[in-house]
């Protein structure tokens, strides 16, 4: 395994993801570099258990290690120096409800929302406005909705996170129940919804 901070964030985060008894979506894990810019990024999905494919709910994550943190996080590692702009790692969460058989109103889903995450570190992600999507097949012979609100934010590593990998898991474990406890109430919603795809055994 690759010995980095970015991953070891990676792992904590989905230790807290998987402690919170949420399910990772098949196939939804990606781990990119941008050749031309060098970010590095990691993307997954998890949603409630037991919903099928695709679930009701679920919540799309994305972590972002920009260049400039890797230079920080080098010139840290290699020469001792921690600069004025620490390691900062960019984070997504996108929740989504989906499979719609009805546009939604989005006041209701934001009144079921808080308006920041749970601390992360000495930060807190903030809330976006909604996204209302509508999908109609090829022939308009079948129409779903969705609805999507994104948290963004960041983590900013200081010396301690960057010598203690541990660190990054306590920071973290919060995001797991957090994320857990809006995917239920966002479940709970009064919406219609067409049926899964696929039905979990």
């Amino acid at each position: 395994m690759l010995d980095h901070v970015f991953t070891d964030a990676i792992g904590a985060l989905r230790d807290a993801l998987e402690q919170a008894m949420l399910e990772r979506q098949a196939f939804e894990e990606r781990f990119q570099v941008d050749v031309l810019l060098g970010d590095v990024t990691w993307e997954t999905s998890y949603g409630l258990p037991g919903e099928g494919l695709p679930p009701r709910v679920r919540a799309d994550l994305t972590l972002d290690w920009p260049t400039w943190s890797q230079t920080a996080y080098r010139s840290w590692y290699l020469d001792g120096e921690f600069g004025a702009e620490p390691p900062r790692i960019d984070i997504e969460v996108v929740l989504r409800i989906q499979r719609l058989v009805a546009a939604p109103d989005p006041k209701v889903v934001l009144d079921a929302l808080p308006a920041e995450s749970p601390a992360i570190g000495t930060e807190h992600l903030v809330r976006s406005g909604p996204t209302v999507e509508t999908v109609s097949s090829a022939d308009l012979s079948e129409t779903e909705h969705a609805v999507e609100i994104s948290y963004e934010g960041g983590y900013d590593l200081d010396e301690a996170a960057l010598a203690d990998g541990s660190i990054l898991d306590e920071h973290f474990s919060a995001m797991g129940g957090w994320i857990s406890s809006v995917l239920v109430r966002l479940g709970d919603l009064r919406f219609e919804f067409l049926p899964p795809l696929e039905k979990d055994d």
